[in-house]
This record gives structure tokens, sequence and C-alpha cells, in this order.
């Protein structure tokens, strides 16, 4: 029974650890089809800014357009962005994996790591 229930949490860990692999790819335009699901949206990064002023300092990657016409928004908190490491160049090509959730009618991932985006 010991035994069992260890091979249930080894593989409980080994599918969590292999969610971001396991991930299907979709466009930023196409991510407003998938709210609740687990994925990696790539696009062009078309604004990036910090709010500095805000609870939080939020950075706001948006994608394939700027705000406030933004497609998809990749969001960084200030407290993520040491692990998260250096931010996409605007024009840059970047994708993200992750939940996608829906704020305010604009569909987001939450970024906390580097191993989230890929370029």
């Amino acid at each position: 029974m010991k035994s069992l229930r260890t091979l249930t949490i080894a593989g409980f860990l080994l599918l969590m650890g292999l969610l971001p692999v396991m991930a299907q790819t979709i466009s930023a335009a196409d991510a407003k089809n998938h709210i609740g699901e687990q994925a990696t949206v790539c696009g062009r990064v078309a604004s990036e800014k910090t709010a500095t002023s805000s609870r939080g300092e939020p950075t706001f990657i948006n994608l394939d357009a700027a705000y406030p016409n933004q497609v998809f928004t990749i969001l960084v908190w200030g407290d993520d962005r040491k692990s998260v490491g250096d931010m996409p160049q605007v024009g840059s090509h970047i994708c993200a994996t992750g939940l996608i959730k829906d704020y305010r009618g604009v569909p987001e991932i939450v970024v906390r790591s580097s191993g989230q985006f890929s370029r």
C-alpha cells in the first residue's frame, strides 16, 4: 500500500513537471478560445510596460497589438521579475506557457519563472 501511494505521488509530480512540455501551442489571437486551459501562447511583442507606481509593480507584455488594443497579455509581477529574467524586446517573437485566464476581456498568462518563456 505504501509503495502504491509513493508511486501515485511520483506520477503526479512527473505529470506536473511535464505540463509545460505537453501544453498545446496556440496563437495570441486564438488564446481567447482557450480560457481555463494550460497552453503555450506565441506572438510578436507589440508593447511592454512596467507599472512602477502600481501595487505589485506588474510588467505587461502585450502580444500582436499594443495596449489598449492588445490581443493577449503576459503578466510578470515585480516579485517574480528576478526569476523570470530579461523581458523580451518589442518586435521579438515570444511564447509563454501557463494557465490562460481572462482579465477584463483580454486573455493572459501570469509568468513566474524563466522556464515559462521560450523565444
